[in-house]
């Protein structure tokens, strides 16, 4: 099963997965169903989750029915148990919006919620990160996760992060990191598709992440807090959820 998901991620092109998922996800759903493992997402139960990885497939990770992944899980508890984001009116822009999350955001009704991408289906605006088809200050809340690793001038794309977020607005910018790395690593003279999985994980990330990233955030002017929510949680809730013990949420605020 590994390496069928392995096959099937690094040879369909994203927005193709993203139009076949919806057809799968009720079956993998029917399949998968148990009460060993639960998605905080939609509160369905699996006695398993899917493998997935571009390069080294981690077990047990995909969810069944929302397909979210840990971080998409650990976003969810977080927005829910650590914010106001599902009681409070925002002004949301979701970067590349998930599918666990689309339709959900979509229709809560204190949001007024809008989508971008440069290619994603579920996109309400088709825009480039570092040049935003957006005003100054427009939006009291952005996520922007697993987007900046893609980036090659990572810089440009976080200064218009900063420039659109209002004043007082918050935001949460996941990205894959290496936690024991000090400094990231990246490399544009690594373009070949096989060498970029093998080095930085996935075909088209260009940069490996370290701790160095918040500092990063910081020098563009956002407030940065290092958040370990998963250090607030059991080990039966870390192991139930299928969470990444010790991953940090990079929430920013201006």
């Amino acid at each position: 099963m590994s390496k069928l998901f392995k096959t099937v991620l690094n040879t369909i092109p994203r927005p193709l997965l993203i139009k076949f998922s919806y057809l799968v996800r009720p079956l993998l759903a029917f399949w998968y169903k148990g009460n060993r493992y639960t998605d905080p997402i939609d509160g369905k139960k699996f006695r398993k989750f899917l493998p997935y990885g571009y390069e080294n497939p981690r077990e047990n990770v995909l969810s069944p029915s929302t397909l979210s992944l840990e971080r998409h899980r650990l976003l969810w508890l977080y927005l829910k148990n650590k914010t106001n984001f599902f009681t409070s009116s925002h002004k949301v822009l979701h970067f590349a919006p998930e599918q666990a999350f689309y339709k959900r955001f979509k229709t809560l009704t204190n949001l007024e919620y809008v989508t971008t991408d440069l290619n994603s289906p579920l996109a309400d605006v088709k825009a480039d990160i570092c040049d935003l088809p957006f005003a100054n200050n427009s939006f009291g809340v952005i996520l922007c996760n697993h987007v900046l690793e893609h980036i090659p001038d990572d810089t440009s794309a976080m200064k218009e992060l900063y420039r659109i977020l209002k004043p007082g607005g918050w935001g949460i910018f996941q990205i894959p990191q290496d936690l024991k790395r000090g400094v990231t690593f990246e490399d544009d003279t690594i373009t070949d598709r096989k060498e970029r999985a093998k080095i930085f994980g996935q075909y088209d990330h260009v940069r490996i992440y370290g701790r160095d990233y918040f500092d990063k955030l910081r020098k563009v002017g956002f407030t940065v807090k290092e958040e370990n929510y998963t250090s607030e949680l059991t080990e039966e809730q870390l192991d139930g959820y299928r969470l990444a013990k010790g991953e940090i949420i990079p929430f920013v605020s201006k």
